[in-house]
């Protein structure tokens, strides 16, 4: 098992940015794919950001992109999401996500289906 808790939310104005924490336990940090999901009240968990095991290889979706980066620690068993220029829209609670399967296709890291542990969520709120 692989337990993952996340930390960092909170609430901000428009414009600003937080950056949110997963920290990871149970199994090697290092052996697993992660990722970044949000929910928000009324809609479908949508994929945000993913990050292979080796932190080389990213993808986002285009909704955050060139606003949001994520990273990985592996000394610290913690994946990062930096949220710049945060907009009303992002407002959702956040996911993270892992698993230790290798897809060839990039686009099933961005199916909640394609992954095997989730945290509990942190709440992040955008105001206007």
């Amino acid at each position: 098992q692989v337990q993952l808790v996340e930390s960092g939310g909170g609430l901000v104005q428009a414009g600003g940015s937080l950056r949110l924490s997963c920290a990871a336990s149970g199994r090697t940090f290092s052996s697993y794919h992660m990722g970044w999901f949000r929910q928000a009240p009324g809609k479908e968990r949508e994929f945000v950001a993913a990050i292979y095991w080796g932190g080389a290889v990213t993808y986002y979706a285009d909704s955050v992109k060139g606003r949001f980066t994520i990273s990985r620690d592996n000394t610290k068993n913690t994946v990062y999401l930096q949220m710049n220029s945060l907009k009303p829209g992002d407002t959702a609670v956040y996911y993270c996500a892992s698993t230790t399967r290798y897809y060839p296709q990039a686009a099933s890291y961005t199916q909640t289906r394609g992954y095997d542990y989730w945290g509990q969520g942190t709440q992040v709120t955008v105001s206007s």
